[in-house]
C-alpha cells in the first residue's frame, strides 16, 4: 500500500509537520527523504531495507555509492541527495560554532565532529582552529590513515595553527574499530602536541575521539 493511502495521522510527512522530526523513527525520516518507494514497497519499507542492509545510519552514510545503489530503488541521484543533506548539516553546525562564544554549546562540537569524521572507514585526524574568543576559524582534516593508524606530525599541526592565527585548537580523530577509549599512543600524541603548541602560545582545549555513536573527551576525563 502506498503511503498516500495511509490514514493522514500515520503518514511520515504529516506526522513530522504536526509533531516535529524527533517524533519520527529512522525509517520514517528516511521515507520523508526518499519521498516515494518502489513497486510493492512503501518509502517506509524502503527506509527499513536501508537500515537492515547497513545496520545503522552511520554505516548508511559511510557507504560507497556502489554499495548504496545495490538496494533496489536507490541510485546515484539519491546518493548525491543524502550526501548533500549531510554536508548542509555539517555547515549549519559549523556556522553555530563560528558565532557562539566560548563554545557555549559543547554538544554542537560533538555533533559536528560525529558528522565530520565519525562515519569515515579510515582513521582521520582533524583540527578545529579557534580565535581568542574560542570561536571556530576553520576545521581541517590534516591526516588520514588506515583502519588502525594515522601518522600525525606535530610540526604540521603547529604550522597549520600558526597559518590560521589560532589562539587555541581542538583535536579530534575517529576510531573506525568502534571503541572510543584512548590508547597509550593517543595519550602520548596529545601530550606531544600540547607541548609543541605551548611553545608558540597556542592552547589545546580538548581532544575528542569519535566512535559513533560514542564520543570521548580528554578534557572531561581530566587528560588535557
Amino acid at each position: 500500500m502506498s503511503i498516500s493511502d495511509w490514514p493522514s495521522d500515520q503518514r511520515p510527512r504529516e506526522r513530522l509537520i504536526k509533531y516535529g522530526a524527533s517524533a519520527l523513527s529512522d525509517a520514517e525520516l528516511l521515507a520523508v527523504f526518499l519521498r516515494v518507494g518502489v513497486k510493492g514497497k512503501s518509502a517506509v519499507d524502503l527506509g527499513r531495507d536501508m537500515l537492515a542492509q547497513f545496520g545503522s545510519l552511520n554505516a548508511l552514510f559511510a557507504a560507497s555509492m556502489t554499495d548504496f545503489s545495490k538496494i533496489h530503488g536507490l541510485g546515484n541521484a539519491k546518493y548525491a541527495q543524502i550526501h548533500a543533506v549531510l554536508e548542509l548539516a555539517k555547515r549549519a553546525i559549523s556556522e553555530d560554532l563560528q558565532v557562539c562564544e566560548n563554545l557555549s554549546s559543547p554538544n554542537n562540537v560533538k555533533n559536528y565532529l560525529q558528522l565530520l569524521i565519525g562515519s569515515k572507514p579510515h582513521e582521520s585526524f582533524a583540527v578545529l582552529f579557534l580565535d581568542v574568543k574560542n570561536r571556530l576559524i576553520r576545521t581541517e582534516e590534516l591526516f588520514r590513515g588506515t583502519l588502525n593508524h594515522a601518522s600525525v606530525y606535530p610540526r604540521e599541526v603547529v604550522k597549520a595553527a600558526l597559518s590560521h592565527n589560532a589562539a587555541s585548537i581542538i583535536l579530534a580523530h575517529n576510531h573506525p574499530s568502534g571503541s572510543c577509549e584512548p590508547s597509550q599512543a593517543d595519550l602520548s600524541l596529545t601530550n606531544t602536541l600540547k607541548q609543541a603548541l605551548a611553545l608558540v602560545d597556542i592552547r589545546v582545549l580538548d581532544h575528542f575521539i569519535i566512535a559513533n555513536p560514542n564520543v570521548y573527551s580528554f578534557a572531561e576525563h581530566g587528560q588535557i
